[in-house]
């Protein structure tokens, strides 16, 4: 006779049911996710609560019975509050952990709450509301890196940068324009954050194993119970479904995409000495004493593309699975776990590294040049008559001729401007003002003061409904 395995099932899974022996020791290792999973201890203990009141209400446990298993979980749930929980040999998961502990605190009854209800409805609803109170906290703390990051965009509204595309020097902008508009594209990672929630609040207990709950219980009193917006539609998809999962991983690849670009932008920039980062986001070299590392900006660069690998991984288990509960679906904790960790790190990190860092305006003006006006020098004839395609032959024409003769082109005189084109008057000269450059872009979403500060408002009121 073969050998029987030597580990434990736990007082659940025990030997005399299906089972005629343990577990090997290292499957039991391989199958548990106590380690990871007990972060959902709370949502697991609101959901047997909830779970226990909707068995009395169908008749499966008396108003006495349903009071003492509830009374038992509030116990279990004060010792996870004062971390005083103690994980035992067997204990598989959160779900098998809190059970035992119930048993042993209240006797057999325990056993009675499990009725109807399977470990996959169960993983599923613990799932779904850690992770809807997560992406509400998130969405705080995004609201405070708007909030901050506005406030220090109205605090240095007068200083000027050089724009640029494709790293080329383009044309002159505000500071505060730059910043905020790294702030739009938060701003849109906070609408599709808000936009995801409804989904994954929605509330799939009472769906059994797969093919829903043989004792009726009333899956819309367990939604109100557990402040789930509304119920899942289909018990069978109810248990494998894991897409507001993936949503929030794809989510968080984009917000910490858009981390990512700001970090670059200041690494560039704290490399022209155009901003300092503050000593508390740096560190310094083991070798070189004079070394200023920007390593929180560099993290959060890093972090991106660990953060796109969790959720393609997740997506990559997932593709294959045939329908209903397959213990696959256990490898979307760890990434969820993780993702949302990093998210509210980095959001911490950049919100710091914004508040303390410190433009430096005369090197950030330094880095302007005359060039950059030479879309204004079109638009000077554009405003006499001239069509934008034939000024900016002309303005192309005054840039060349600068770099032939080996001068910034505002030093261009008004005779040689004429000599390219008879239009250009006195009044031209006025063309080479940066501030009057950046004002003139004074539409919506322009970098005019009077339209920055307007952006900078409307972030404000927008972070304050998050």
């Amino acid at each position: 006779m073969a050998e029987e395995a030597s580990g434990s099932r736990g007082g659940l899974f025990g030997a005399g049911g299906r089972f005629k022996g343990g577990t090997d020791p290292i499957m039991e290792k391989f199958n548990e996710s106590i380690n990871f999973d007990k972060r959902m201890w709370a949502q697991d203990l609101r959901g047997s609560i909830a779970y226990c009141k909707a068995i009395q209400k169908v008749g499966i446990l008396t108003p006495e019975e349903s009071a003492t298993i509830i009374s038992g979980l509030e116990s279990v749930y004060s010792e996870w509050a004062a971390n005083k929980f103690e994980i035992k040999a067997g204990d598989e998961d959160i779900h098998t952990a809190n059970e035992r502990r119930l048993t042993e605190i209240i006797g057999p009854l325990g056993g009675k709450l499990h009725t109807g209800r399977s470990r996959n409805d169960q993983v599923a609803t613990d799932t779904r509301l850690w992770i809807v109170e997560a992406e509400k906290d998130i969405l705080k703390d995004i609201a405070t890196l708007l909030h901050a990051s506005s406030e220090f965009s109205r605090e240095h509204i007068d200083v000027l940068m050089a724009g640029y595309t494709h790293l080329q020097p383009a044309q002159p902008i505000r500071f505060s324009h730059w910043l905020m508009s790294h702030m739009a594209a938060i701003t849109r990672d906070a609408e599709r954050l808000k936009e995801m929630i409804p989904r994954a609040n929605q509330c799939p207990l009472g769906s059994g194993a797969l093919a829903g709950n043989a004792f009726g219980v009333d899956r819309e009193f367990l939604a109100k119970e557990l402040g789930f917006e509304g119920v899942t539609s289909n018990s069978l998809d109810s248990v494998c479904d894991r897409d507001f999962v993936v949503e929030f991983l794809m989510w968080h690849a984009l917000l910490l995409t858009h981390l990512s670009q700001l970090a670059e932008d200041l690494i560039i920039n704290n490399m022209l000495k155009c901003v300092d980062i503050d000593d508390a986001y740096a560190t310094g070299s083991s070798l070189m004493p004079q070394k200023k590392n920007p390593d929180a900006l560099e993290l959060l660069r890093g972090k991106a593309g660990v953060a796109l690998g969790r959720s393609v991984g997740l997506m990559a288990t997932l593709k294959g699975l045939p329908r209903a509960y397959n213990k696959d679906l256990q490898e979307d904790k760890v990434p969820m776990f993780d993702g949302v960790d990093t998210v509210k790190d980095c959001l911490a990190i950049a919100t710091g590294v914004i508040v303390t860092m410190r433009p430096n305006p005369k090197m950030l003006m330094k880095a302007l040049c005359p060039e950059m006006l030479a879309t204004d020098l079109a638009d000077y004839l554009v405003r006499k008559g001239v069509p934008f395609r034939e000024t900016h032959h002309i303005s192309g024409a005054c840039v060349r001729l600068a770099e032939e003769q080996e001068v910034c082109i505002d030093t261009l005189t008004l005779e040689q401007l004429q000599k390219i084109d008879s239009r250009f008057e006195e009044d031209v000269l006025k063309v080479w003002d940066y501030v009057a450059s950046v004002e003139r872009k004074s539409s919506i979403g322009g970098t005019s003061k009077a339209r920055v500060l307007e952006q900078v408002e409307n972030t404000i009121a927008f972070a304050k409904t998050l």
